[in-house]
């Protein structure tokens, strides 16, 4: 490390706490690459996803693990919500006057105008619209006139700046959603409600976690604090944590020669590595059921029975696997594993958990075959909702051939495959389901001992991205995503849920869709 790093360099290191030596790993694989992951075929219907029948059987098995305080609730919930208003940004930055006869111009054949247009069109029909109508009437602005005359530069304006309600700059969580009547909630509201639905003990006790940006927390906690009352009560409250991504998980940037990119002042840069990097957070909680769901995949109260439900389902599917699982592990581990023991763990490995055995496993004696399925048993089981494919952006199951060349289960995204690769771009085509990361986790062995989480994850299954910084080029690295590369080797199970409980807020549009409005 001494021809790499200096002392100052060392230091700076050790007051981000990052370990030199992963830093050292990081520029191996800037100078190796990521080998992309080699698709198979696409999990499809009772071909890598599992359709659940009996339902109620599930849901009775949750409920009492549920009971047992097992559950919570984690939410990334770090982002701000700058993207959901892109366009609106793009506009107003570049526009002294935004209006009508202008957008209606261009909209024909501009899809940012158009998209302007929806926007405007819809404006009256978005939650924070009396929070809107009350700041610009401060300045002595009636947005009803403005709306009349098709003078919209004040209102984009009102919306996405500090001169109203500054919803760029917020995290997602804090934009109001949904309306009820004359009150609206904000989609960390909204997953309060839900915590409390599914994951609260015998004793009234809904546990949820959000991970957010250091510079949001005052913000975030004030609003929690100040809406918290309207959710609690006698039969129900809530135990909520938050945490931040670490900067001891930031990684190394370098430029395109794959050197340590500096600074004007010769420090190195250090980029934040991705939600990736909430596997520490993850591993931190000490949980034991932990129910994964993003911050904008909400819906409002009319269409919440559905989402709990398959909650629930998903959640006694993940409880019936890790009792048959740690039961084998329990005879594996004992004195009485004889061969017909033995097989009957392979054949369920291999039917229940899609487990891929080497054909050396089939042939090797009891005593390795032994060794082999505590080895692989011994692992974080997830349980991943998978909706069928309508065109929504995302990651999907699929069948991929690891590295030793056997055969797993993985949620892919695209920038994880070679798809210049004719082979693999028709295999990716081909997918029938994708992921809503809606996922299930039991993170505890069956000794009831936390898994250390980062031993299961794929480390070469991060993202190499190309960025600028000073307008100078450099190169980016991502860590292993948090529900792919990060999970990669536990217990995978995909089990199809259907498209409503999938809803998710990824442009300010999507709030004036069916699912997000009052009304169906």
């Amino acid at each position: 490390m001494i021809s790499v790093f200096s002392e100052k360099d060392r230091q700076q290191m050790a007051e981000k706490g990052v370990n030199p030596q992963d830093v050292l790993q990081q520029l191996e694989i800037f100078r190796k690459g990521i080998p992309p992951i080699k698709l198979l075929k696409p999990c499809t219907a009772e071909d890598g996803i599992t359709i659940l029948k009996n339902l109620d059987k599930y849901i009775k098995i949750y409920s009492e693990a549920e009971a047992d305080g097992r559950a919570m609730k984690f939410v990334p919930a770090s982002g701000a919500a700058s993207r959901m208003f892109e366009q609106q940004i793009k506009f107003n930055n570049a526009n002294e006057q935004i209006d009508l006869s202008t957008i209606k111009k261009e909209a024909a054949n501009d899809n940012d105008h158009n998209e302007l247009l929806r926007f405007m069109a819809g404006i009256k029909n978005f939650s924070f619209y009396t929070d809107l109508q009350k700041v610009l009437s401060e300045k002595g602005i009636n947005i009803e006139e403005r709306i009349h005359h098709g003078q919209f530069k004040e209102i984009v304006d009102a919306v996405i700046s500090d001169n109203g309600l500054n919803y760029a700059e917020l995290p997602k969580g804090l934009i109001k959603f949904h309306q009820y009547g004359n009150e609206s909630r904000t989609a960390f509201e909204e997953h309060l409600v839900e915590a409390a639905a599914y994951c609260k003990d015998q004793n009234g006790t809904a546990r949820i976690h959000f991970t957010l940006s250091p510079e949001h927390e005052q913000i975030v906690k004030s609003h929690i604090e100040s809406i918290l009352a309207k959710y609690e009560n006698e039969n129900s409250r809530f135990e909520i944590g938050y945490s931040f991504q670490k900067p001891s998980t930031d990684t190394i940037a370098v430029d395109m020669q794959n050197n340590p990119f500096r600074l004007e002042d010769g420090s190195l840069l250090f980029r934040p590595g991705g939600h990736g990097a909430l596997l520490d957070n993850l591993k931190e909680l000490n949980g034991d059921i932990i129910i994964i769901k993003n911050i904008d995949n909400i819906v409002p109260d009319r269409l919440k029975n559905e989402t709990y439900k398959y909650k629930r389902v998903l959640g006694g599917y993940l409880v019936e696997l890790q009792q048959s699982v740690f039961h084998y592990l329990n005879i594996l581990t004992g004195k009485n594993s004889d061969g017909g023991t033995v097989n009957n763990v392979l054949e369920f490995a291999r039917e229940e958990l899609s487990l891929d055995i080497p054909d050396k496993i089939v042939a090797a004696s009891i005593d390795k075959q032994r060794q082999f399925l505590i080895l692989k048993l011994s692992r974080p089981i997830r349980v991943c909702g998978m909706v069928k494919n309508e065109g929504e952006p995302g990651g999907g199951p699929f069948w991929v051939e690891e590295r030793d060349g056997t055969i797993s289960r993985q949620v892919v995204e695209s920038a994880q495959v070679t798809l210049d690769d004719a082979g693999q771009e028709v295999i990716w085509k081909s997918a029938t389901h994708f992921s809503p990361v809606d996922f299930i986790c039991g993170v505890r062995d069956f000794k009831g001992q936390p898994f250390d989480l980062m031993k299961f994850r794929d480390p070469d299954a991060g993202f190499i991205t190309k960025k600028s910084q000073d307008g100078r080029e450099l190169k980016a690295l991502e860590l292993p995503g948090l529900w792919n590369g990060s999970m990669a080797d536990w217990i995978t199970v995909f089990v199809e849920v259907p498209i409503i409980t999938f809803n998710p807020v990824k442009t300010i549009l999507d709030l004036l869709r069916p699912n997000h409005q009052p009304n169906e």
